[in-house]
């Protein structure tokens, strides 16, 4: 099983444990698998999502696009219903940053209300300009509606890698610490989340993004 959830009292926190942490529609199925579990529940929540190892995500599995041409498509639509649906999500989540946070794994991150990142090692990344691998209009709209304008420009590029105290000043994520305290950190604060009430965060959710999230193709739920 690509991701696993464990709890941290009200604090859901879903380990992403699949070497790279690459992005195919197995990985994504997985999160939707977990985040419907969530939904079910009732009471105080919050979400912290990480990885394991030096991995975040290291983006798209284009190794798997090699011999199956036909996905790349449609991961693409699913990596944008994706965002869509975190963005709406309703419960506070927060992005444990625990390394390498490339491309694809890059805009899911986006999708998080709070970022932080671990401050030694690993480079936030969006290196499209680097892969021959061009954004639609769909994905390049995640990085101007969650990022500063001048650091979706400069990310997309120039395919900068982002240390974590250029993420921090870029706007990009919002808090950096040492790798042992990243999930510790990333719990902390969902954890003084979790009491908020659901359906008023669900409303404001809808409120900030429903137009935008429809625009990625998540259906909105009223």
């Amino acid at each position: 099983m690509v991701m696993s959830l464990s709890w941290e009292e009200s604090v859901a926190v879903i380990t992403w444990h699949d070497g790279e942490n690459r992005i195919n529609l197995n990985s994504l199925g997985r999160l939707h698998e977990i985040l419907d579990e969530l939904e079910r529940t009732t009471g105080p929540l919050a979400i912290v999502w990480t990885g394991a190892g030096k991995f975040f995500s290291n983006g798209l599995d284009l190794e798997r696009f090699g011999s199956n041409p036909d996905e790349l498509t449609a991961t693409l639509s699913e990596l944008e219903r994706t965002v869509g649906r975190l963005l709406l999500f309703p419960a506070y989540s927060v992005g444990a940053l625990n390394g390498h946070t490339f491309a694809g794994g890059a805009l899911l991150s986006c999708g998080l209300d709070y970022r932080v990142m671990r401050e030694d090692r690993g480079y936030w990344c969006m290196n499209e300009a680097e892969i021959g691998l061009p954004l639609d209009d769909r994905l390049a709209s995640i990085l101007f509606n969650r990022l500063p304008r001048a650091t979706a420009i400069d990310a997309m590029l120039t395919a900068r890698r982002f240390a974590a105290s250029d993420a921090m000043a870029a706007g990009i994520v919002q808090a950096i610490v040492p790798e042992a305290e990243v999930v510790s950190r990333a719990v902390g604060v969902a954890a003084l989340m979790a009491p908020k009430d659901r359906k008023v965060l669900a409303t404001h959710k809808r409120i900030a993004y429903a137009e935008f999230a429809s625009s990625l193709g998540f259906s909105v739920q009223k």
